[in-house]
């Protein structure tokens, strides 16, 4: 099967018109000048990217505990008493890397999303990996996180296998760009990063609805596990979603910033953390380029400094919806 892709490969030219822009082109164009280097532990450190958002009422997931030291490992089973589910993960984690995800209990056994049993000796080993800086930016030390466990929106859940679907928002100076759901498989052992096996899907900025999945570079309909339909779905509480990704610029003062965000049952968005250096697959994911989005939104920010966060979210939805994205010719 031809992917929808390998014809922009064919032609440096036809790639530079559909617009999409590789790693070095990010870096030298839009990270580099837009993301000052002293802001950059606002969302390298995700202890402190939950701290700033609480002090903007943003919705994040409740921390239980944070584990600073090999010795406090003695009070592991203290900290987690009889909680059922949880989440351990590295505050200077990436890529999704060290992330332990709990989602219940046999009997002195816990249970990962991906049904794989474990024994509390693992779960402590792993904290002791997460403290030594296994899974951190560097290398360097780090200290571990105990967060409660999102309970994710039945409409996503239905289309994941096992773990929480999350939302991807893309901005440059404060406007969103593109977004994506990314959607666990049992390859990517409930994790929704696509470069472990996860489905990215492009998400219709206007609508809130889900337009064009991707899998490994291959273009997908339905979900490789669970035969579900990935098309036309709807994400819920969109506007929220927006809302809390955009205000990340005034949090971050980051111009070119990713926002990750899952739709909880009860509380609606929740704020995961933020990049600084997003990836490019959500351009594979909506199919379509980012670099004629980023140029309006530069010419919009340069002619109009200073918008807020609601003006900013209007602009993009007149700017990027399905009916300009048809127009552009980027999908097939």
């Amino acid at each position: 099967m031809k992917k929808w892709w390998h014809r922009w490969l064919a032609s440096p030219v036809e790639l530079r018109r559909l617009g999409v822009i590789g790693l070095n082109e990010r870096n030298g164009k839009y990270l580099l000048p837009n993301n000052q280097r002293k802001f950059y532990r606002k969302v390298d450190d995700k202890l402190v990217t939950k701290l700033l958002a609480q002090e903007m009422d943003l919705a994040v997931p409740e921390l239980y505990h944070v584990f600073r030291t090999q010795g406090e490992l003695k009070d592991m089973h203290a900290v987690l008493g009889d909680c059922d589910s949880f989440v351990i993960k590295p505050s200077r984690g990436s890529g999704g890397r060290g992330v332990l995800v709990i989602k219940g209990r046999r009997g002195d056994k816990f249970v990962k999303a991906s049904g794989v049993v474990i024994t509390a000796k693992d779960v402590v080993r792993h904290v002791r990996e997460i403290l030594g800086g296994l899974f951190s930016l560097g290398g360097s030390r780090d200290v571990a996180m105990v967060e409660a466990c999102i309970s994710c929106h039945h409409d996503l859940a239905k289309i994941s296998y096992q773990g929480a679907p999350d939302v991807r928002v893309i901005m440059l100076h404060g406007y969103p760009v593109m977004a994506m759901l990314r959607v666990a498989t049992r390859q990517s052992d409930g994790r929704a990063n696509l470069h472990q096996g996860a489905i990215g899907i492009g998400i219709d900025l206007v609508t809130g609805k889900t337009i064009h999945a991707v899998h490994h570079g291959d273009s997908v309909t339905r979900h490789p596990d669970l035969d579900t339909e990935l098309l036309g779905l709807y994400i819920p509480g969109w506007d929220q979603v927006l809302e809390m990704a955009t205000k990340g610029y005034e949090m971050t003062g980051l111009g070119y910033l990713g926002a990750d965000l899952i739709v909880d049952e009860a509380h609606g968005p929740v704020v995961i953390e933020l990049n600084a250096r997003p990836g490019l697959a959500i351009q594979l994911a909506n199919a379509t380029g980012l670099r004629h989005r980023l140029e309006k939104v530069e010419q919009q920010a340069l002619a109009h400094p200073g918008v807020n966060w609601s003006d900013r979210i209007k602009f993009s939805i007149a700017a990027f919806g399905t009916e300009v994205q048809a127009a552009e010719g980027f999908r097939n």
